[in-house]
C-alpha cells in the first residue's frame, strides 16, 4: 500500500525512512479513504511505542499543497529482513532461532500491554540492523483492542499474510494478542526449519490448513530439536486460541525457559514439556458421536473374581461390538442374586453350661470390641489421612504483579513467611513480584516460606573500554557484560597498531552506551596498521611541488643533493631514495634536484694559431668548428669565435671558430 524511500531530514541533518502511500489510495480522489485512516494510525499506534525493539515513527503527514499524499517519517534501519536470514541460515539451531525472537516478543509484549495488537507479524516486517540490532516495523495494520473494534476486516477484505495467519482470523475475524502469538509461533518453525508449516498452491488452501491441521513438531522435519522446544512450538500454535499463551509476554517467558534448558545442555525435559504443551481436550468433548465411552463395570470386575460372590450365570446372546449393552452388562453384575450359601454343618455335640449361652455372649462380646476398635482404627486413619494429606494445608495466596512489600505483608496476614530471589525482567517492572514457589492457590503448610522471585528490572550494562584490545579480547570482554561483538570495520590508523580496536559503536562513554539490554550487538574498527604510501616514479617532477605534496602526507622530504644535467631543467628531481615500494608517515624521502647543464665562460682566442685555438676551447670541454673569417689568408691564425669570448655557453656545445 506504500513505497518506502531513503531520505535526508534536512532540519536534523539524519538520514531517515519515508513511507509513501500509492497514488489513489486514501487522497482526494478517493470516495473510500479506509487506507489512509489505516495508514495514519500506524504513525499514531508505532509512535505510541517507545521500546527499543521497535521502529520508531518521527512524523506523519499529508501534502496538502499537491495531491495530497499521506506519508509517514520513520527511522532509517540499515541492514535487511529477517526474511535475508532465514533464506541464508534457516534451518538454524534452537539457540540462535529463539535469540532472535526473544528482541520480537519484547517488542510485541510491549504493543500488547499499550493495548495494541500487529495483526501483520512476519519475517518481512523484522528487522535486522547492520549493528546486530533487531526492531519490529509496520504497524500499520495494528488498532487499539476494544469491544467496539476487534474485526480484522477492513471493507470485506482479510487484512494479513495468509501463511501467518492464526485459525481464528481465518472462520471468525476477530484478532487479539494471540493471533500475534500464533504468527511468532509460526516464524519459530520456519527458523528451526528452513520451512513453512501450511503450503498450498493458493491463498485459499494455506488458509484452510491452517484451520484444519496443526503445526507439526519441527523435530519431524529436522531431526534432534529437544522435545521441549517442539512443545514450545505446540503451545504458541494450538489452534484453540484459549489455549495460547494470553500475549508477547507470556510466550517471551516461557521462551526464556527453554532457553535456560539449552544453555544448561538439557536434551529432554518431560517436565517442562508437559508445562509447555497446551491441555489436552477431553476424548468426544468437541464433537459428536466420539468413540470414547465409559469402561464398561462388568469388564472392571471381572478382573477380581475372588473378591465377589459368584454370580448366577445365566446364557445370552453374544453381543457385537456395534451394539454395547454396558447398562445391561452393570446390571446383571449388582442386581444378580448371590449362590445358595453351602449347607451348615450341624454343630459339634458338647455340654451347654448351666449359665444358658454364656460363651455366646462372651464372643458376641468380642465381636462388639474389635468392630468399635476397627471403626475407630479406620476413622483415624481417615483424619490422619485428610489431616496430613490436605487440612493441615493452606493455599498460598496470589501475590503475581504486587510489588515486594505488599507481597510480603499478604503472605504475613496469611501466616506464611517470605524468601525474595531476584531476576532480571524485560516484562517486569523494578520491584514487582514475577513469580512464586509454590504457585498461586498452591499447598503448603502454615508457617512455611513462600519464595518470591522478584523483578530487577531489565539487565542492562555499559559498553565497556575496547580501545586497544585485539578481538579476542574484546569478545572476553563484552561477554563480561553479556554483550556480543557486532560488525568489525577495518580501517587504516597511525597510532593503533594492527589488530587492534580504535574505537566501538556506542562509543565508550557515550550516552548511547549506557543501560544496554543483555546481547546488544556492538559494533567494532579494527586498525589495519600504518596506511601505506606507494613510492611513484617522481624523476623529472618539480622538486618544490614534489616536497609539498609529500610533506602534505606526512613524509619528511629532505634535499641530499643537487647536481648539473644535460637532461633534467634546473630545479627538477634527477632521483629519489627510495626508488619504489611503499612508505609510511614519519618516513623520509632524499631527493637529488637538477642544477641545469653545466656553463663554461668562452675565452678570448684571436692572434692565436688556429691550433692552440682549437686545443684551449676542446680542453674546456667545447667541440670546435672552424670557418673562414671575412679576411681570409692562410688559416693558420684565429681571428674570433661564435658565441663571442666572455659568454658563457653549456659544456659540450659546439664552438664557432673563425680564422684567417
Amino acid at each position: 500500500m506504500a513505497s518506502v524511500y531513503e531520505a535526508v531530514d534536512t532540519r536534523l541533518d539524519r538520514t531517515v525512512a519515508v513511507k509513501v502511500m500509492h497514488p489513489g489510495l486514501g487522497d482526494a480522489t478517493t470516495q473510500d479513504d479506509s487506507f489512509a485512516r489505516r495508514f495514519v494510525r500506524e504513525a499514531k499506534s508505532a509512535a505510541g511505542l517507545s521500546h527499543p525493539n521497535v521502529v520508531a515513527v518521527y512524523d506523519q503527514g499529508r501534502d496538502e499543497s499537491g495531491d495530497g499524499t499521506t506519508y509517514l517519517v520513520m527511522e532509517y534501519v540499515p541492514g535487511h529482513t529477517l526474511r535475508d536470514t532465514i533464506t541464508k541460515e534457516a534451518p538454524m539451531s534452537p539457540e540462535r532461532a529463539l535469540a532472535i525472537l526473544d528482541p520480537v516478543l519484547s517488542a510485541l509484549g510491549a504493543a500488547h500491554r499499550a493495548g495494541l495488537i500487529h495483526r501483520d507479524v512476519k519475517p518481512e516486517n523484522v528487522l535486522i540492523a547492520d549493528d546486530g540490532r533487531i526492531k519490529v516495523a509496520d504497524f500499520g495494520l495494528a488498532k487499539a483492542v476494544s469491544a467496539e473494534t476487534q474485526h480484522t476486516a477492513t471493507n470485506g477484505v482479510l487484512i494479513g499474510t495468509v501463511s501467518y495467519l492464526a485459525p481464528e482470523l481465518v472462520v471468525e475475524q476477530r484478532a487479539d494478542a494471540r493471533a500475534d502469538v500464533y504468527a511468532v509461533g509460526v516464524i519459530l518453525f520456519e527458523l528451526l526449519t528452513g520451512t513453512k508449516p501450511h503450503t498450498g498452491e493458493t491463498p485459499i488452501a494455506v488458509a484452510y490448513r491452517h484451520v484444519h491441521h496443526d503445526v507439526p513438531a519441527p523435530s519431524s522435519v529436522v531431526p534432534g530439536i529437544p522435545d521441549y522446544v517442539d512443545a514450545l512450538v505446540a503451545r504458541a500454535t494450538t489452534r484453540d486460541p484459549s489455549l495460547r499463551p494470553s500475549d508477547a509476554t507470556v510466550l517471551l517467558h516461557h521462551v526464556r525457559r527453554v532457553v535456560h534448558a539449552l544453555h544448561d545442555g538439557v536434551r529432554s525435559d518431560p517436565e517442562l514439556v508437559d508445562d509447555l504443551l497446551p491441555p489436552a481436550r477431553p476424548a468426544g468433548a468437541d464433537e459428536v458421536g466420539s468413540d470414547t465411552t465409559p469402561e464398561p463395570v462388568s469388564s472392571l470386575w471381572e478382573g477380581t473374581p475372588d473378591l465377589l460372590p459368584e454370580p448366577r450365570r445365566q446364557p445370552r446372546e453374544p453381543r457385537t461390538p456395534r451394539e454395547p449393552d454396558f447398562a445391561g452388562e452393570r446390571t446383571s453384575v449388582i442386581a444378580a442374586p448371590a449362590s445358595p450359601p453351602p449347607p451348615s454343618r450341624p454343630a459339634p455335640s458338647r455340654p451347654v453350661p448351666a449359665e444358658g449361652g454364656r460363651p455366646v455372649r462372651e464372643r458376641s462380646r468380642r465381636g462388639l470390641v474389635l468392630a468399635l476398635v476397627l471403626v475407630v482404627l479406620v476413622g483415624g486413619l481417615a483424619a490422619g489421612g485428610y489431616w496430613f494429606g490436605w487440612g493441615r494445608y493452606t493455599s498460598t495466596p496470589g501475590v503475581v504483579g504486587l510489588e515486594q512489600a505488599a507481597a510480603e505483608t499478604k503472605l504475613d496476614d496469611a501466616g506464611l513467611g517470605a524468601e525474595v530471589e531476584q531476576v532480571y525482567s524485560d516484562s517486569v517492572e523494578p520491584g514487582v513480584v514475577v513469580s512464586t514457589d509454590p504457585g498461586p492457590g498452591d499447598r503448603i503448610l502454615p508457617g512455611d516460606e513462600v519464595t518470591l522471585t522478584v523483578s530487577k528490572g531489565p539487565e542492562v550494562y555499559d559498553v565497556p573500554d575496547l580501545a586497544g584490545l585485539t578481538v579476542e579480547e574484546a569478545e572476553d570482554r563484552l561477554a563480561e557484560v553479556k554483550m556480543v561483538l557486532g560488525r568489525q570495520v577495518p580501517r587504516y590508523s597511525e597510532t593503533v597498531p594492527k589488530g587492534q580496536i580504535v574505537r566501538s559503536s556506542p562509543a565508550f562513554g557515550s550516552k548511547e552506551s549506557k543501560a544496554l539490554p543483555v546481547d546488544t550487538a556492538v559494533a567494532v574498527v579494527v586498525s589495519k596498521g600504518k596506511q601505506p604510501i606507494k613510492v611513484g616514479d617522481w624523476v623529472g617532477k618539480d622538486a618544490e611541488k614534489l616536497e609539498k605534496s609529500l610533506e602534505a602526507k606526512g613524509l619528511q622530504v629532505k634535499v641530499t643533493d643537487t647536481e648539473y644535467s644535460d637532461d633534467i631543467p634546473e630545479g627538477r628531481v634527477i632521483s629519489h631514495t627510495p626508488k619504489s615500494g611503499v612508505v609510511y608517515k614519519g618516513d623520509e624521502i632524499g631527493l637529488v634536484v637538477s642544477k641545469g647543464p653545466e656553463l663554461v665562460t668562452v675565452p678570448s682566442v684571436r692572434y692565436m694559431s688556429t691550433d692552440d685555438a682549437v686545443e684551449k676551447l676542446e680542453d674546456l670541454g667545447f667541440k670546435v668548428k672552424k670557418e673562414r673569417a671575412t679576411i681570409y689568408l692562410s688559416g693558420n691564425v684565429a681571428w674570433d669565435t661564435s658565441p663571442g669570448s666572455g659568454t658563457r655557453a653549456r659544456k659540450g656545445s659546439t664552438i664557432t671558430l673563425y680564422v684567417v
